[in-house]
């Protein structure tokens, strides 16, 4: 239904009846999930409503939904995660999976994919990056992000490009500013040092995951096991990957003193075999773009400590773009 005042419209529907998410109204309840399972044979007997715990774990609205379903059977429970797409990007994101799983890349094996543009993904092994980074043993190598980054198919750069992060960096500056003008100065300069920065580098052939941070990473015994999350692989250069892993761990929240100087040893550690691998002033400049953009979250997400949070994140980035003609 859409509502006018004759400059503004806004369209209202009735969850899970999402106009562009089909699918979503029976991956988000347990009975047409239980259907849609057995219709798909992805365990091996048959379930109902009742062996179906679902837990919402991102939904944007007339973009995409994903679910986490944990299913009841006889040799224990399974998770399954559930991606809700639009008509436009379901056969992509399957045409992506397919491709890198052909390439042996530790990406989510599809165990069903439906008429109404549901894929249901297996649970990848291993430990989520998020809370491995914390652990007293080196989660993974630096050198092993790289390596996982390499071992992309040469395919990948036939994809369309997707825009780095960078690319929009003064909007989101803008939406900063709106929100705490006092770091309007701050932020201008951040633009100012990242765009002109970077104007002159082409975009880049290499195959890029497109938003590799630790949110995506599985890792297990100090490899990685698992990446999600993979509808944004296409061309693009490397520093873009490299850059938002450092901009993600650079931002990480509501952490302990002793956490967040493990962290801070970890980022000096990764970015030391970073800086082998592609320009470091570039770098720098990426991450720090990266978290400008990450710097709105705070505020959209009306955390209770918002201001100072986006702060901290915007002199984080500032710390970056110094230490970018130092290196």
């Amino acid at each position: 239904t859409i509502f006018g005042d004759g400059d503004r419209e806004v369209a209202v529907w009735l969850y899970p009846n999402d106009p562009d998410l089909p699918g979503l109204q029976r991956a988000a309840v347990p009975n047409g999930l239980a259907a849609l399972l057995n219709e798909h044979r992805v365990v091996d007997h048959q379930l109902s409503g009742e062996d179906v715990a679902l837990q919402m774990i991102s939904y944007r609205p007339r973009r995409r939904a994903v679910l986490k379903a944990v299913i009841k059977t006889s040799s224990g429970p399974k998770t399954f995660f559930v991606k809700v797409l639009r008509e436009s990007t379901y056969a992509p994101t399957l045409q992506r999976h397919e491709l890198l799983r052909k390439a042996r890349f530790p990406a989510a094996v599809v165990a069903a994919a439906t008429a109404d543009f549901i894929l249901v993904l297996h649970e990848v092994p291993g430990r989520p990056l998020t809370q491995a980074v914390f652990d007293e043993a080196m989660p993974c190598s630096a050198e092993s992000l790289i390596m996982l980054l390499d071992s992309l198919p040469s395919a990948v750069v036939g994809l369309p490009r997707r825009p780095p992060w960078t690319g929009a960096v003064a909007t989101y500056a803008e939406m900063i500013a709106a929100a705490l003008p006092a770091l309007d100065p701050q932020l201008q300069w951040l633009v100012a040092q990242v765009a002109g920065g970077l104007a002159m580098l082409p975009p880049g052939l290499e195959p890029t995951h497109g938003d590799f941070h630790e949110g995506q990473l599985f890792v297990a015994n100090g490899l990685i096991t698992g990446v999600l999350d993979i509808d944004t692989i296409g061309p693009g250069r490397r520093a873009d990957d490299l850059a938002c892993m450092i901009a993600h761990l650079s931002t990480m929240q509501r952490m302990t003193a002793e956490q967040a100087a493990s962290l801070t040893r970890l980022i000096n550690l990764w970015l030391q075999v970073f800086d082998t691998r592609v320009d470091p002033a570039e770098l720098r400049l990426r991450a720090a773009g990266v978290i400008v953009s990450l710097a709105t979250g705070p505020y959209r997400g009306q955390e209770p400590d918002w201001e100072s949070e986006t702060v901290r994140m915007i002199e984080s980035a500032v710390s970056l773009v110094q230490s970018s003609v130092r290196v």
